[in-house]
């Protein structure tokens, strides 16, 4: 029997501690604006989509299904502007799993990979899986957006490096890159023979996709297509990163085949709810996104006039997607901002230096407004 589920408020706090969701009760005893899910029941249509699975009764061993390929070729076509054929597509349990296997299909003992900082820590630990290296060069702040340092990152490519971890939509900084830049990154890539990931989970978390329009790497010109993975999924936008599902795009047959090997059998089966939950997010769930984008923008721009207004010492840019805000606590006297707002305010807030820049503090605005702006008053009251 189909159940309706009730349409999203995104106002109405819901209780999530005791649900097992390591957001609230990791350290129940904080008030959590960290990791990066979001305080909103997901769109209606994946619950019903979910209720319907469900009902069904058995949950075997499961593959993707015809109608979550169309679903993923049509967004692909419609969103990204991209004409994918299916067998370049990989399902995968989760972008992070990705990461590694890159590291381990493109990467000897020895060898390194590359990124840009700050960044989302798992980019800056997969390496180990690889026992390569870890090669890092910060974005820099120029002409009011954070952008890459070219020479900085010309001056620490060795010959050993194999593999470039780019973030786009960037998280934490929020950055949006433009095509150009973009299409810079894969000549820097193919002057120096590496292979460039593409994680794009936040792309469809822009807030104006007319000034700041998604450039996926899917949209490279074809002499790329050797040396690109694109990775995807519905997770952070459609608030479902629990049910773990992601997919690699590789067009280069070669390409493909070394990432897929790497799996070797290190990897569990993806689990049936998630493919359905995917299908009804790519099938019906822009609407729900459209309200969603409207709500946090909304979100971001009281948090950043909240910042500059309320908390001397601290600072923000305004980002251009996801539901993250990366802080600047450089200018105050505190050494430790993530652990300085645990105990003068019990907020549990994601630490910069785990984003291999300390100093600052990311935090969740994918959340009410009402919860939001408690948590921002705490930092305030701290300060």
């Amino acid at each position: 029997m189909k159940r309706r589920a009730m349409p999203c408020d995104f106002d109405t706090p819901l209780p999530r501690r005791g649900t097992g969701c390591i957001k609230y009760d990791r350290r129940p005893e904080l008030d959590p604006f960290w990791v990066a899910d979001m305080d909103f029941q997901s769109a209606p249509a994946i619950l019903d989509a979910l209720h319907r699975r469900v009902d069904h009764g058995i949950f075997g061993y499961a593959q993707a299904h015809e109608g979550l390929n169309d679903a993923i070729l049509a967004y692909l076509r419609e969103r990204q502007g991209a004409v994918v054929p299916l067998d370049h597509i990989l399902h995968l349990g989760g972008l992070v799993p990705a990461l590694s296997l890159a590291a381990r299909a493109f990467c000897k003992p020895g060898d390194a990979v590359m990124t840009c900082t700050p960044v989302y820590p798992p980019f800056l630990n997969v390496h180990h899986d690889a026992r390569a290296k870890l090669i890092t060069v910060d974005h820099v702040f120029d002409d009011g957006s954070w952008r890459f340092d070219w020479q900085a990152m010309e001056n620490a490519v060795t010959p050993e490096t194999r593999v470039f971890l780019l973030c786009n939509p960037q998280n934490p900084l929020g950055r949006v890159f433009s095509s150009e830049e973009i299409e810079k990154l894969a000549g820097f890539c193919e002057a120096h023979n590496l292979v460039l990931v593409s994680d794009e989970i936040h792309c469809d978390l822009i807030f104006d996709e007319e000034a700041t329009p998604h450039f996926s790497a899917l949209k490279l010109p074809e002499r790329y297509a050797a040396r690109t993975i694109t990775l995807l999924s519905p997770s952070k936008t459609w608030n479902i990163a629990g049910l773990g599902y992601a997919y690699a795009v590789i067009a280069d047959d070669s390409l493909r085949r070394q990432f897929s090997a790497a799996r070797g059998h290190t990897l569990a089966e993806i689990n049936a709810l998630s493919y359905y939950a995917a299908e009804a997010a790519y099938r019906h769930g822009e609407p729900w996104r459209r309200e969603l984008m409207i709500y946090l923008r909304q979100n971001r721009d009281i948090l950043v006039e909240f910042i500059q207004t309320r908390c001397p010492g601290l600072s923000v840019r305004t980002g251009e997607a996801t539901y993250l805000a990366w802080i600047d606590a450089s200018a105050t006297a505190i050494d430790n901002p993530a652990l300085h707002f645990e105990k003068n305010a019990g907020l549990f807030l994601s630490d910069g230096a785990y984003f291999n820049w300390p100093r600052f503090v990311r935090f969740n605005f994918g959340c009410p407004r009402s919860r939001m702006l408690e948590g921002l008053e705490k930092i305030a009251a701290a300060l």
